[in-house]
């Protein structure tokens, strides 16, 4: 199956490439605007990260003095999630890092999203002493929008992040992954142990992951949240689950009428890089310039 992604995909590779507005001494890296395409492509190359991300000798500058956390979605991996993000943060002057949780690379995203939130902290911490950062910023995609808040919420992780940006996210749950709860109930296994995919019951809208996470306020104190849904999720469902109270909410179509992304090309469509990159430095943020965006395709415009 992977293959025959990577086939497909590589067919459109061209379609969503493109530059994003970065300082000119920076702009070191080549940016892809189409998700599938770029995933594709990362996949062929035999770095197991993202280009920009994961140079553990790199030290904050003054201007941006805290590193940013890539967290992955389900199935995905710290290569393959991040062709946009990776390389356009790192062009912008941030220290950028990538794990892979839950799992393996090439696919992660599956295991308990306790554990997977374990690892995430250990991440931070791994991050925190090589930068001597005092806190992160977080971007996460689908799953990677949810598990970091337990990390946040019950690990202690607060006092290490400052910005938590989601692309995607689910606060609320979602019905698509209903199909798993059944299978999980053929097996008749706890919720946390379903077979081939124990996060994808676990944020199912009303299960036990989600009634805890949500009780007493999904919002954190201290942290700053932001969530960028679109209404072609076919993942998410319905979209407004990502909008959560007490969060900055965009709705990436009334920002941008002509961005039709969807679940994947969220993480890489270049009205939401624009957002991202006014969320991490709103002293310098920038207009938001519309182009015609197409589901699974990117910009074409």
């Amino acid at each position: 199956m992977r293959r025959l992604v990577i086939l497909l995909t590589s067919l459109v590779a061209l379609i969503g490439s493109g530059a994003l507005a970065a300082p000119a001494q920076a702009a070191t890296l080549p940016v892809t605007y189409n998700f599938l395409a770029g995933a594709a492509l990362q996949g062929l190359n035999p770095s197991p990260h993202a280009p920009g991300t994961n140079i553990w000798t790199c030290k904050p500058s003054a201007a941006h003095p805290r590193p940013v956390i890539l967290v992955h979605g389900t199935t995905g991996a710290q290569d393959t999630n991040w062709p946009t993000f990776g390389p356009l943060l790192k062009n912008n002057g941030y220290c950028v890092f990538a794990l892979t949780y839950g799992g393996t690379a090439p696919i992660g995203g599956l295991g308990r999203m306790q554990d997977s939130a374990q690892q995430l902290a250990a991440f931070v911490t791994r991050v925190r002493r090589a930068t001597g950062a005092a806190e992160v910023d977080l971007l996460g995609h689908s799953q990677g929008t949810l598990m970091p808040n337990y990390y946040v919420k019950f690990l202690g992780g607060a006092r290490y992040v400052k910005r938590y940006i989601s692309l995607a996210p689910l606060w609320h749950g979602t019905r698509a992954s209903v199909p798993f709860e059944e299978l999980r109930k053929v097996f008749g296994v706890p919720e946390d142990k379903a077979p081939l995919c124990a996060a994808c019951t676990q944020f199912t809208t009303g299960s036990p992951f989600m009634t805890r996470l949500r009780s007493g306020g999904v919002v954190v104190p201290g942290v700053a949240y932001t969530n960028i849904v679109t209404r072609n999720d076919q993942l998410v469902a319905p979209y407004t689950s990502g909008i959560q109270t007490g969060m900055r909410n965009y709705v990436l179509q009334n920002v941008c009428a002509s961005d039709q992304s969807e679940h994947f090309e969220i993480a890489s469509s270049p009205t939401v890089a624009r957002l991202v990159l006014n969320t991490l430095d709103p002293a310098h943020a920038k207009p938001v310039v519309c182009r015609t965006v197409l589901p699974y395709v990117g910009p074409i415009i």
